[in-house]
């Protein structure tokens, strides 16, 4: 009996032993327990990144705006200069293209000369200037002779008069030869006269060449406004009442205005013809086919973000937002933009902080997860 007493004392002593040491060793394991598990928590879905290597890989945030616009349609479109905007520059008189200054395509501003042409009518005008030009010194300097006589009463009043209305008209012709001159750009002395813009513009047709004959009938350039394009474009019945005058018309990185919407539909296209104003740039030239988007009211709470800002993960647009201990991946609901920005209809709120720089980087590290 006493030694089965023994042996249950042995037992427990063994036992509280196990437990004390069970417990020292638990201790001693939150001593060498995974740093990570005691660092401060990171919200679930967000991608871990600190601020130091936040700032080694570039990343960089801009602010979520509110949009006012978002678009409409994409439509079909053909650029043309506006009535009135488009300048033919006749050559007005016939002769042969002495020397070109211009190409198609080149900008001018008005009064730049475009080419000079050498004329025989402007010689003939330049020999009836000179003409009258002695004419009229001959009968000033006679009207002024009899006009002296009439006054001392050597001669009737009336021979001065006639050498007066003389004097007039030998002044109408020398007038009359200069404005001619004037208005083709010519030089008697040289026989030749300029063409000069009429406008600011630029050059969309220049069919001339040195050498080659002009036949004063004929416009070799033709001249496009600076600044003044217009778009023409088809709304879809169903767009008709909804696109109005007033909206806004993107081609790239261009913002034009729409004008006019057509009110009769066409019986074999069901649609109404656009027309919109557009500043000019890059690849806007008269005749061209293009695509442009109407843009009308953004819905409530869309936004506007960089396109730097916007990349494809798992097939969609997403966007990295800040968030505690790293960056959020967004998924969100894209309607279209501009090479510089992207409207966001839903998945963020106006204000909300998105990477904007560095997205490249994160989407790599996500990705390699």
């Amino acid at each position: 009996m006493g030694m089965m007493k023994w042996t249950y004392a042995g037992v427990a002593a063994l036992l509280l032993a196990t437990a004390a040491g069970w417990w020292i060793a638990a201790g001693d394991g939150e001593g060498v327990a995974d740093p990570a598990a005691r660092a401060p928590a990171t919200a679930a879905g967000v991608l871990p990144v600190d601020s130091a290597r936040a700032r080694t890989i570039g990343i960089t945030l801009g602010a979520a705006r509110p949009a006012s616009e978002a678009p409409l349609a994409e439509l079909p479109a053909t650029i043309a200069p506006p009535p009135n905007a488009r300048v033919a520059v006749a050559a007005n008189l016939p002769g042969m293209v002495q020397r070109t200054f211009v190409a198609m395509g080149d900008r001018v501003v008005r009064g730049q000369p475009l080419a000079v042409i050498a004329s025989r009518d402007v010689l003939a005008l330049g020999a009836d200037l000179a003409r009258a030009n002695a004419r009229l010194g001959v009968s000033q300097a006679s009207a002024e002779r009899l006009s002296r006589l009439s006054r001392e009463g050597v001669i009737a009043g009336a021979r001065a008069d006639e050498a007066q209305a003389l004097a007039a008209q030998a002044r109408a012709d020398v007038a009359e030869s200069s404005r001619i001159l004037r208005l083709v750009g010519g030089h008697g002395g040289s026989g030749t006269y300029t063409l000069t813009a009429p406008i600011s513009g630029r050059v969309t047709r220049a069919d001339i060449a040195t050498g080659n004959p002009v036949d004063g009938m004929t416009a070799p350039f033709v001249i496009d406004a600076d600044g003044q394009y217009e778009v023409t474009a088809q709304v879809p019945e169903r767009l008709i009442g909804t696109i109005r005058p007033g909206m806004t018309v993107r081609l790239g990185d261009l913002v034009g205005t729409v004008t006019a919407v057509g009110s009769a539909i066409d019986s074999a296209t069901r649609s109404a013809t656009l027309r919109a104003t557009l500043p000019p740039g890059a690849g806007v030239i008269a005749g061209r086919a293009a695509s442009v988007t109407v843009m009308g009211p953004a819905p409530a709470g869309a936004v506007m973000v960089p396109a730097a800002a916007v990349t494809m993960i798992d097939g969609g647009p997403a966007v990295f937002v800040a968030a505690r201990g790293g960056y959020a991946v967004r998924k969100v609901q894209t309607g279209g933009g501009s090479a510089q920005d992207v409207l966001v209809m839903r998945g963020l709120q106006p204000g909300e902080n998105v990477v904007i720089r560095g997205t490249s980087a994160l989407k790599a590290l996500f990705q390699s997860r």
